[in-house]
């Protein structure tokens, strides 16, 4: 689950990691009193205002209706209703965003860490996120601070270090200093950056995270770092130990078909391509989808109705994959295990009846208990169905429908 940058600050404040102060506001009204309320807490008389989606690249992107960028500097507070104006309620493209982008439904009015003084303002770049290869959580950081990682990958990959971390031990003083050094500190920035890494690394372990971004990671020009923001994943299985995260959630920054789906309970997530799947367990479901590539197809959707893969969830199951316009054809590959074939079949044909006529041809591949029984329901229905027994003959079929 992803959060807005507002709501991650929020949370590595509760744990005592630096970040830059600000303000969330929903209404152009509420501005005003929001950038008094800020420089009351911090004296800051210039306003950084940050359209809040979830996608990066916000400072580059651009509001469709105003042509304001989705960061922006207030230079004073006379500017704040005028900047706010000019990015709540627009669409925010950025990179990372598709079609008409993101609606700004909600900007952070955030202090200026600009300020000038005797020290020299740096950037860094730092994240935290378990590295799957090796088991084991992994820092990420970065003297390019500020800018696309991927891109300083790509083309300075010896500017990126990593510091894997033992789970047995979590983090200890020799990385943080380790971290600092690699990072160009001295003096009081070293001190302040080894004391905040700790921090960091704590919060992520404390909110059951997947990710953290810090980018930029900031040292001010008095020697202190500062998150200036923050791309906070929350890892969906430790949910339940968070129920006030999970409040947090923000459903209008997500796939509405998706958000559908999971209120009714199936593991839905949408891809690009032009053949719907249904499949019951999520190895299966992957299988499903290689086999569809091979075939010249391209997976839609990847979808798992689950274990009890009955007339109802198969049903919702197709009113979900029917709503993507690009979907060409349908396959449903079921192992019949706990749930038998046969009880699987009479679900598909009872939803093929209740929702009506199905403009696209669906494929269906049921094996395990009662397969046989299964395939003569299928066949006997009358309707635009194609049993098949064998994965490969399935993954024929979807070749041959798409190719009429």
């Amino acid at each position: 689950m992803n959060l807005h940058e507002y709501q991650g600050k929020a949370i590595l404040k509760s744990y005592g990691v630096a970040v830059q102060e600000g303000i969330v506001v929903d209404k152009v009204e509420d501005a005003l009193a929001a950038a008094k309320e800020l420089t009351a807490l911090t004296g800051t008389s210039w306003y950084v205002i940050k359209a809040q989606i979830h996608a990066g690249g916000r400072g580059k992107g651009t509001i469709e209706e105003t042509g304001a960028h989705g960061v922006t500097l207030a230079k004073g507070i006379d500017q704040v209703e005028e900047k706010v104006r000019g990015i709540l309620g627009g669409h925010l493209t950025t990179a990372q965003t598709n079609g008409k982008g993101k609606k700004v439904n909600k900007v952070l009015i955030a202090q200026d860490v600009y300020y000038p003084g005797e020290a020299e303002i740096e950037e860094f770049y730092m994240s935290v996120l378990l590295d799957r290869e090796i088991s084991r959580n992994v820092i990420i950081y970065s003297t390019e601070g500020g800018m696309n990682i991927e891109q300083v990958a790509e083309h300075t990959p010896e500017k990126i270090h990593r510091e894997i971390i033992d789970p047995r031990v979590g983090i200890q003083g020799f990385q943080a200093r380790k971290i600092a050094f690699n990072l160009g500190l001295s003096g009081e920035a070293f001190k302040q950056m080894v004391k905040f890494i700790p921090t960091l690394y704590k919060a992520y372990e404390g909110i059951d995270a997947a990710m953290f971004e810090i980018n930029p990671l900031f040292k001010t020009s008095d020697n202190k770092i500062i998150a200036v923001d923050a791309k906070v994943t929350l890892d969906g299985n430790g949910l339940f130990r968070h129920p006030d995260y999970e409040a947090m959630r923000d459903k209008s920054e997500e796939d509405p078909t998706e958000v559908e789906a999971d209120e009714v309970g199936l593991n839905f997530v949408k891809l690009d391509g032009n053949v719907g799947c249904m499949v019951n367990g999520a190895g299966l479901a992957m299988a499903t989808m290689d086999i569809i590539k091979l075939s010249g197809g391209n997976p839609a959707n990847f979808l798992d109705v689950g274990g009890t893969a009955n007339a109802e969830r198969v049903e919702k199951a197709f009113h979900i994959i029917l709503k993507d316009p690009n979907v060409k054809a349908i396959l449903i590959n079921i192992f019949g295990g706990i749930v038998r074939c046969d009880r699987v079949a009479q679900g598909i044909v009872d939803a093929y009846k209740n929702i009506g006529q199905i403009p696209v041809p669906i494929i269906v591949r049921l094996q395990g208990t009662n397969a046989v029984e299964a395939k003569k329901i299928i066949d006997d229905s009358g309707l635009n169905v194609h049993s098949v027994v064998q994965l490969q003959e399935a993954a024929d079929l979807v070749k041959e429908v798409l190719a009429n």
